[in-house]
């Protein structure tokens, strides 16, 4: 990054906290301060929900899947795409609630105060982990961005990531101060200009980077820019062009896009910030509808934008050694690579654009999380008298434990997926109690008690405590199996990518072993990885894919005890492919969570090793989805109806515009 990027970068910085003052003066009580006085028009509830929907991690999570998996990887980002449509309905409910925050809604509907406080706990819990995989995400970015010896030598560090400990606390300052002292107003306009921002980062890298394909790979004085498409196709191999098909679709099939889309509409619901960009702080019921749907479109078209991005810096950076390794560093080094020569501030403004998707999430999540704390804990417990200025300032306090909670999580896990995932799977928490609590009367609260404790117990608790209460679960040879590992080895013309592939790998190979420190050197080959197989342009090569060998009852995988051998089952001829299917034989000890879902299918007889690894995890959402259904409906048969003067108090309400 040369001065004009750093420039930008803080220019950014300066007008998010300029927006966070001025909106300050307009927030006089909590209704302005939690929902801007319920009064925005359908393009800031677009941009908001185009905002709060779009993390940092999205364009690089895409960029990444299409690194290793071709266009199949769009599907990473892009199952929303069938839960959109349905947003036309959800979002007249939030404005017909009425509510500042969905822990208030429990309260009503339920008519139980402590399940508000329950809400509460789990909104918080939500937000923070969803928040730290974007932390974790934007330091990864700006490791490639600022680079990884400038780093190092300019802030003293031991490791480029440990710029993580220097970022994460600077953006949580900066979403804090705009945030915390301007409330939603002042979140919703800078969501507006960051809205503008991602879109830009959307396209940014599309025109350049199909020049510099010109520029490097043809001749820039006969070729145009749609000639950069020509040599994107030469110089990748032809199954990354398919989003369904082809040896690299297994990561993405579609029996797993379509589990994951129904997981995400029963859950999609009750996450803490619909309460607002879901149509709560509308002017109107059509703004609520207009600004949520076309709010989550724009980031599907987005989304497109993003997958044809990694396929250009497939075809560009196929020589980068440390992409390659990595490929969430693919997106930083592309940046730096196409926009650095150019040194007009691009490389300082892609940053800001990733920050911008960063920090529109951030700060959405942390106003209506500070809004469960102050609405279903203190007012509900401590002071239900307070006044609208109490409200408003420990609204502000409480902004900093979430935001504070996120980047501590985020310098712990650093584990972008993990975190991600971790985020969407506690909503199963709710959800049954949401729905069923929508559109049926009997649905109480000694069931919805119930329901909650049932997933917890079984989808959370028992799995964490199990291995620690029952030791031998760890080494019991029954749950010590892993899915079978399938090999495809196709035979496929080389192309330019491959020989670069192999070329950088050399070099870096040839720059790690000039190391002279046998510890750093050591290092920085086993980070370099086996390498790719030698190619020559045009002539045959053997590509090796695998997928499989994966733990199918802990989630952190299997240790091996002793000798491991890899025995082959079967082989077979597939077209091109040669598929050699094997599995592991030896001993091994579980690491992680139990995953007790799996046990239901081994009593029954099914065989989960000959699963894909998509495959099992389709297999754990039916009872993951079902069951707390099912528990809260058959409690609810068995169990008192609410109050009923209340319940027809609340469906009138749902059903008054």
């Amino acid at each position: 990054m040369h001065t004009l990027d750093y420039v930008v970068l803080v220019g950014y910085f300066v007008a998010m906290i300029a927006i966070g003052l001025y909106c300050a003066r307009l927030t006089k009580k909590q209704e302005d301060f939690f929902m801007g006085g319920r009064s925005f028009g359908k393009l800031l509830q677009t941009f908001a929900a185009f905002g709060a929907g779009t993390g940092a991690n999205d364009p690089i999570t895409t960029g990444r899947t299409v690194w290793t998996s071709g266009l199949s990887g769009i599907w990473s980002v892009l199952i929303w795409l069938f839960v959109t449509p349905f947003y036309w309905i959800f979002g007249v409910w939030y404005r017909r609630m009425r509510h500042l925050t969905l822990g208030d809604w429990f309260v009503e509907r339920y008519q139980s105060r402590a399940m508000g406080a329950a809400y509460t706990i789990f909104g918080f819990s939500f937000c923070i982990l969803y928040l730290s995989s974007m932390f974790s995400a934007i330091s990864k970015v700006a490791v490639a961005l600022v680079g990884r010896e400038t780093i190092v030598n300019t802030f003293h560090l031991a490791s480029a990531d440990d710029i993580r400990y220097l970022l994460l606390p600077t953006i949580a300052v900066v979403v804090l101060i705009y945030g915390a002292i301007g409330g939603l107003t002042a979140a919703y306009w800078t969501d507006l200009i960051q809205g503008l921002c991602i879109i830009f980062l959307s396209v940014m890298l599309i025109p350049t980077g199909l020049w510099e394909l010109v520029k490097e790979h043809g001749d820039p004085s006969t070729m145009g820019l749609m000639d950069g498409f020509r040599i994107m196709h030469e110089r990748t191999p032809a199954d990354f062009f398919k989003m369904f098909t082809g040896p690299r679709s297994g990561e993405f099939p579609i029996h797993y896009i379509i589990s994951l889309s129904l997981l995400g509409l029963l859950g999609i619901v009750v996450q803490p910030h619909f309460i607002a960009t879901g149509g709560g702080s509308a002017k109107t019921e059509l703004n609520a509808r207009v600004g949520l749907v076309t709010g989550n479109f724009l980031k599907r078209f987005c989304t497109v934008g993003w997958a044809l991005t990694g396929l250009i810096v497939l075809a560009l950076l196929a020589d980068d050694a440390i992409a390659n390794r990595d490929p969430d560093y693919a997106w930083g080094a592309a940046t730096v690579r196409v926009l650095g020569p150019l040194n007009i501030g691009l490389v300082g403004l892609m940053l800001a654009c990733l920050l911008a998707a960063l920090m529109s999430s951030a700060d959405c999540y942390m106003l209506i999380t500070s809004a469960l704390l102050v609405r279903n804990i203190y007012a509900a417990y401590f002071n239900p008298n307070a006044s609208e200025k109490t409200y408003v300032m420990l609204g502000r306090m409480a902004s900093v434990l979430v935001i504070a909670g996120a980047a501590v999580a985020s310098l712990v896990m650093y584990n972008v997926f993990a975190q991600y995932k971790l985020a969407l799977e506690v909503t199963i928490l709710f959800a049954a109690p949401f729905w069923l609590g929508m559109y049926w009367r009997r649905a109480n609260a000694w069931s919805a008690w119930a329901t909650i404790a049932f997933s917890a117990l079984v989808f959370f608790i028992i799995p964490f405590l199990a291995p620690m209460v029952a030791p031998g679960l760890r080494t019991n040879a029954a749950f010590t199996i892993s899915n079978q590992i399938e090999t495809h080895i196709i035979t496929r013309s080389a192309t330019a990518s491959d020989v670069d592939k192999h070329r950088g790998w050399q070099e870096a190979h040839e720059r790690a072993m000039s190391i002279e420190d046998e510890t750093a050197r050591q290092q920085a080959l086993t980070e370099l990885g086996a390498a790719p197989p030698e190619a020559t342009l045009g002539q045959p090569i053997e590509e090796r894919i695998e997928y499989g060998g994966a733990a199918i009852f802990w989630t952190d995988g299997l240790q091996p005890v002793g000798e491991v051998k890899t025995e082959e089952i079967s082989r077979r001829q597939k077209g091109d492919a040669t598929i050699i299917v094997a599995k592991k034989v030896g001993k091994f000890v579980g690491q992680g969570r139990f995953n007790l879902d799996f046990i239901l299918y081994q009593f029954v007889g099914v065989d989960l090793t000959t699963k894909t690894r998509a495959m099992l995890e389709t297999l754990r959402l039916p009872p993951r989805l079902i069951t707390p259904f099912l528990v809260m409906m058959l409690i609810s048969l068995v169990t008192p109806r609410n109050d009923r003067e209340a319940l027809d108090r609340y469906y009138t309400k749902m059903k008054t515009p």
